[in-house]
Protein backbone atom coordinates (compact mmCIF):
# COMPACT_ATOMS: atom_id res chain seq x y z
CA UNK A 1 0.00 0.00 0.00
CA UNK A 2 2.88 2.36 0.71
CA UNK A 3 4.30 1.90 -2.79
CA UNK A 4 0.92 2.70 -4.31
CA UNK A 5 0.62 5.86 -2.19
CA UNK A 6 4.12 6.99 -3.21
CA UNK A 7 3.29 6.32 -6.85
CA UNK A 8 0.06 8.33 -6.57
CA UNK A 9 1.90 11.20 -4.83
CA UNK A 10 4.49 11.20 -7.62
CA UNK A 11 1.77 11.29 -10.28
CA UNK A 12 0.05 14.10 -8.35
CA UNK A 13 3.27 16.14 -8.25
CA UNK A 14 3.86 15.64 -11.98
CA UNK A 15 0.28 16.68 -12.74
CA UNK A 16 0.55 19.75 -10.50
CA UNK A 17 3.78 20.80 -12.23
CA UNK A 18 2.10 20.30 -15.60
CA UNK A 19 -0.81 22.54 -14.58
CA UNK A 20 1.52 25.26 -13.32
CA UNK A 21 3.63 25.09 -16.48
CA UNK A 22 0.63 25.25 -18.78
CA UNK A 23 -0.88 28.18 -16.87
CA UNK A 24 2.42 30.06 -17.03
CA UNK A 25 2.70 29.39 -20.75
CA UNK A 26 -0.91 30.52 -21.34
CA UNK A 27 -0.32 33.77 -19.46
CA UNK A 28 2.90 34.39 -21.36
CA UNK A 29 1.17 33.81 -24.71
CA UNK A 30 -1.71 36.08 -23.70
CA UNK A 31 0.72 38.88 -22.82
CA UNK A 32 2.42 38.40 -26.20
CA UNK A 33 -0.98 38.52 -27.93
CA UNK A 34 -1.81 41.80 -26.18
CA UNK A 35 1.55 43.24 -27.26
CA UNK A 36 1.00 42.21 -30.89
CA UNK A 37 -2.53 43.64 -30.91
CA UNK A 38 -1.17 46.97 -29.63
CA UNK A 39 1.49 46.87 -32.36
CA UNK A 40 -1.21 46.22 -34.98
CA UNK A 41 -3.17 49.25 -33.73
CA UNK A 42 -0.05 51.40 -34.06
CA UNK A 43 0.57 50.11 -37.58
CA UNK A 44 -3.04 50.86 -38.59
CA UNK A 45 -2.71 54.40 -37.24
CA UNK A 46 0.56 54.91 -39.09
CA UNK A 47 -0.95 53.49 -42.30
CA UNK A 48 -3.83 55.98 -42.09
CA UNK A 49 -1.38 58.83 -41.56
CA UNK A 50 0.70 57.71 -44.54
CA UNK A 51 -2.39 57.50 -46.75
CA UNK A 52 -3.32 61.05 -45.74
CA UNK A 53 0.22 62.23 -46.46
CA UNK A 54 0.20 60.51 -49.86
CA UNK A 55 -3.08 62.15 -50.83
CA UNK A 56 -1.67 65.52 -49.78
CA UNK A 57 1.51 65.07 -51.82
CA UNK A 58 -0.39 63.94 -54.92
CA UNK A 59 -2.94 66.75 -55.00
CA UNK A 60 -3.41 68.16 -58.50
CA UNK A 61 -2.91 71.76 -57.36
CA UNK A 62 0.40 70.92 -55.66
CA UNK A 63 1.71 69.07 -58.72
CA UNK A 64 0.67 71.93 -60.99
CA UNK A 65 2.37 74.48 -58.71
CA UNK A 66 5.63 72.50 -58.74
CA UNK A 67 5.46 72.10 -62.51
CA UNK A 68 5.12 75.85 -62.94
CA UNK A 69 7.65 76.97 -60.31
CA UNK A 70 10.44 74.39 -60.49
CA UNK A 71 10.13 72.96 -63.98
CA UNK A 72 8.98 76.19 -65.66
CA UNK A 73 6.20 74.36 -67.46
CA UNK A 74 3.09 76.11 -68.75
CA UNK A 75 -0.18 75.19 -70.39
CA UNK A 76 0.05 75.72 -74.20
CA UNK A 77 -2.23 78.12 -76.01
CA UNK A 78 -5.45 76.67 -77.38
CA UNK A 79 -4.28 77.48 -80.90
CA UNK A 80 -1.22 75.24 -80.50
CA UNK A 81 -3.14 72.19 -79.29
CA UNK A 82 -3.88 69.51 -81.88
CA UNK A 83 -6.20 66.57 -81.29
CA UNK A 84 -5.12 63.36 -83.02
CA UNK A 85 -8.05 61.10 -83.88
CA UNK A 86 -7.79 57.39 -83.09
CA UNK A 87 -7.75 55.15 -86.15
CA UNK A 88 -10.77 52.81 -86.40
CA UNK A 89 -10.04 49.27 -85.30
CA UNK A 90 -10.93 46.40 -87.61
CA UNK A 91 -13.03 43.95 -85.62
CA UNK A 92 -13.04 40.29 -86.73
CA UNK A 93 -12.48 41.25 -90.34
CA UNK A 94 -8.88 40.13 -90.49
CA UNK A 95 -8.00 43.22 -92.51
CA UNK A 96 -4.73 44.92 -91.77
CA UNK A 97 -4.74 48.56 -90.76
CA UNK A 98 -3.20 51.03 -93.24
Amino acid sequence: MTKLNLLLVGILIVCALGVVTSQHRARKLYAELQHEQEFAKQMNTEFGQLQLEQSTWSMHSRIEKIAIERLHMRVPDQTKIQVVPIAPVAIKSGAALP
